[in-house]
């Protein structure tokens, strides 16, 4: 799946109105999945997320008060859905780490550093996408957009608490392997990838009850 194709998928899902947040969180866990972790390609899909989400609701933005509403909460489920993939992909890192831990293995420290860098990044990464898709136009998805960045700033975001309980394992990990140099040569990259690949098949399912998805009716 390209990023058009995957912003097109989201605008067909809004469209549809049919558990927006659960199906954009998956439509772009699959999507991180087929790329490398790295921030640059989450930028990418982030931004694709939000303009097939804006797409979606700006006709109905307009019209009647009721349907602007099913709008702006259509719009919320989506941000919500990309938030909620971008904690799964801290997560499985968390779990990709504590999984090795478990088996007496270790990512090497150069490993371990690299992780850590791209989690303390993604949560600003998926901030700034929000502020570049309200601040791309003035409009009334704009005006959402900067509402829901607001709060994410003052209250915080899915993705942010998921990168603080990877962020501690990594450093708990970091601490260990500077004990010892039994590395095994894992990389995490890979493991995670791995990882997303079985949330994103539904395999799992516990993982997902980590991260509370916002209320759908705010």
């Amino acid at each position: 799946m390209s990023n058009d194709a995957l912003e097109a998928d989201v605008k067909n899902a809004i469209e549809l109105g049919h558990d927006v947040q659960e199906q954009v969180k998956q439509m772009t866990l699959r999507r991180i999945d087929a790329r490398s972790l790295d921030i640059e390609s989450l930028q990418k899909i982030s931004a694709s997320v939000l303009r097939g989400a804006r797409a979606a609701v700006q006709k109905e933005l307009n019209l009647s008060s009721a349907q602007a509403q099913t709008a702006r909460v259509q719009l919320k489920q989506a941000v919500a859905g990309l938030d909620s993939a971008l904690a799964q992909v801290a997560s499985a890192a968390k779990l990709a780490i504590e999984e090795a831990a478990g088996r007496a293995q270790q990512y090497s420290s150069e490993d371990l550093a690299h992780a850590r860098a791209n989690l303390e990044n993604i949560e600003n990464m998926f901030l700034e996408t929000l502020q570049n898709s309200a601040s791309s136009a003035k409009d009334a998805a704009s005006d959402i957009l900067r509402d829901i960045l607001a709060h994410s700033r003052t209250q915080g975001s899915a993705v942010g608490t998921q990168i603080k309980e990877a962020l501690s394992v990594i450093t708990h990990q970091l601490g260990a392997t500077g004990r010892t140099h039994a590395a095994t040569g894992l990389h995490l990259a890979e493991a995670t990838s791995d990882l997303l690949r079985q949330i994103a098949a539904g395999v799992l399912t516990g993982v997902a009850e980590h991260i509370k998805p916002a209320d759908k009716g705010s």
